[in-house]
């Protein structure tokens, strides 16, 4: 999953940038506002955290624009404007969620992962298939005979994005958007590499390909 850090702060930007790059989420870093509301309109990211107290642009305008131009990424509001008169204005603007500061990055994580199942119509508490479950926490897949795989960070991304997704169509180029940084070198023909490896540890049967136009995890489309 890809995700848009709106946070003018040089330190807390760069350590939560870490932070949920470690959890499996590939994540760009925006650091103004102006900066922000065009990245966001334009890539597709699958949701959007946004500070505030922005140069140039504050977050509600970013935010309302977004939503006039008809940028429907989920929005969670992190900022240090706690009061409940900013939380009715961010959710009446059309924010998901809202995390005040400070925060543990537990909590936002939690938040994270909630959003994103809501947004995608899947309540469950965690991502399963017929035959497995998938630990976000420790980015490990565990089979209903108790046998466990360990995934690196980028099977992780692409593994939670299928299970996102069941029964869809995902091409390569799509697959690269949402499990790459902006600025990463988005080789598609990696994908296929990361998908072969995926199928050695949870079953080829599960990813598969449809010629000239890309994989479907689990039930067919």
């Amino acid at each position: 999953m890809r995700l848009l850090l709106v946070e003018d702060d040089p330190i807390l930007g760069k350590q939560l940038q870490t932070s949920l790059q470690r959890a499996g989420y590939a994540t760009d870093l925006a650091t103004d506002g102006v900066e922000a509301e065009i990245q966001g309109e334009l890539e597709p990211y699958d949701l959007a955290i946004l500070d505030l107290g922005l140069p140039k642009r504050n977050g509600l305008e970013i935010l309302a624009h977004w939503r006039n131009v008809q940028v429907n990424t989920p929005v969670i509001i992190l900022t240090a404007r706690g009061g409940w008169q900013d939380k009715v204005a961010g959710f009446n603007t059309g924010a998901d969620d809202y995390v005040s500061k400070p925060f543990q990055i537990e909590e936002l994580l939690a938040r994270i992962s909630a959003v994103l199942k809501r947004s995608m119509l899947n309540h469950a508490s965690e991502l399963h298939s017929a035959q497995f479950k998938l630990n976000e926490q420790t980015q490990t897949v565990i089979f209903d005979d108790g046998t466990q795989h360990n995934l690196t960070n980028v099977e992780f991304r692409l593994l939670r994005y299928f299970m996102l997704h069941p029964g869809h169509i995902l091409s390569k180029s799509v697959l690269t958007e949402h499990v790459y940084e902006y600025d990463a070198d988005k080789d598609s023909n990696v994908i296929e590499v990361y998908v072969n490896r995926l199928r050695q540890k949870i079953g080829s049967h599960l990813i598969q390909t449809r010629r000239g136009q890309g994989y479907v995890f689990g039930v067919s489309a």
